[in-house]
């Protein structure tokens, strides 16, 4: 972990009020590990304003990569920051995924939550491996940077609530359909998720029903990103874990849902 004042290197719209800031971040970049997170200083807002969390999308190069969707004060400011400003980063944060698998990587994704599944699955195929991404949204507009997971040769199942694009339905439906075909095959898989909580809760469901690893990164607000505040907890088997700290990646067979 390091605070390192960085240079924004491009901040483009992908639409939908989602964003990509890329940072020259060479400390950070070098020990990011995916599903890790950055804690962001807004810039435009008072000095005492809470720093805001962010997954690595990409880490790469002396650079980092991170998605946002413009939701309130501090997103709003960081629309504003522009190519060549200073922006200071924390990170990286918090305990990511494992990426070694043993079987057919399944990854699992809602809305933004794609961003840690994209530098995981980078990896994961540097590694020699075949990741394959479920990419689910309210709308197509929710689908994002499905066209990088298309240059690294990922293999991508859309579902849409509205049926705007992929199948109309929860991204668990094509999900469910390859765990049946893998089930009759006898072939091995792992899976990694990411988005709100109801997918991550059913998605956790299905690796523990079919007795296989899965990996569930949970989005809690974590305010300090160090373990000092106890804001972002989250209920495991072994009591309340700090999802900055001990996650933000769990081992689903380790969560308590509500």
């Amino acid at each position: 972990m390091r605070v390192e004042e960085c240079t924004v290197i491009a901040h483009e719209v992908m639409g939908s009020g989602y964003r990509r800031l890329e940072l020259e971040a060479p400390g950070v970049a070098g020990g990011a590990q995916p599903g890790q997170f950055v804690h962001l200083r807004v810039p435009g807002i008072e000095c005492t304003a809470l720093r805001r969390p962010f997954s690595i999308f990409n880490a790469d190069g002396g650079r980092i990569e991170l998605l946002y969707k413009e939701v309130g004060r501090g997103t709003a400011a960081m629309a504003a920051v522009e190519h060549g400003s200073a922006v200071n980063i924390i990170g990286p944060l918090g305990h990511g995924f494992p990426e070694k698998c043993s079987g057919v990587p399944l990854l699992a994704g809602g809305g933004f939550g794609v961003a840690p599944l994209f530098f995981l699955a980078r990896r994961l195929k540097n590694s020699g491996l075949s990741p394959v991404l479920f990419a689910g949204g309210r709308t197509k507009t929710d689908l994002l940077a499905l066209d990088r997971f298309a240059e690294l040769g990922v293999e991508t199942f859309c579902a849409t609530n509205d049926g705007s694009a992929g199948v109309k339905g929860l991204v668990t439906d094509p999900l469910d359909d390859m765990l049946s075909k893998f089930k009759s095959e006898g072939i091995k898989f792992e899976i990694f998720a990411c988005g709100p909580d109801p997918m991550l809760k059913a998605v956790a469901m299905r690796a523990t029903g079919t007795r296989s690893p899965g990996w569930i990164s949970m989005d809690r607000h974590m305010v300090c990103g160090v373990g000092a505040c106890y804001a972002c907890i989250q209920k495991t088997v072994r009591g309340n874990s700090r999802c900055c700290i001990e996650g933000p990646v769990f081992a689903a067979q380790d969560l308590v849902w509500e």
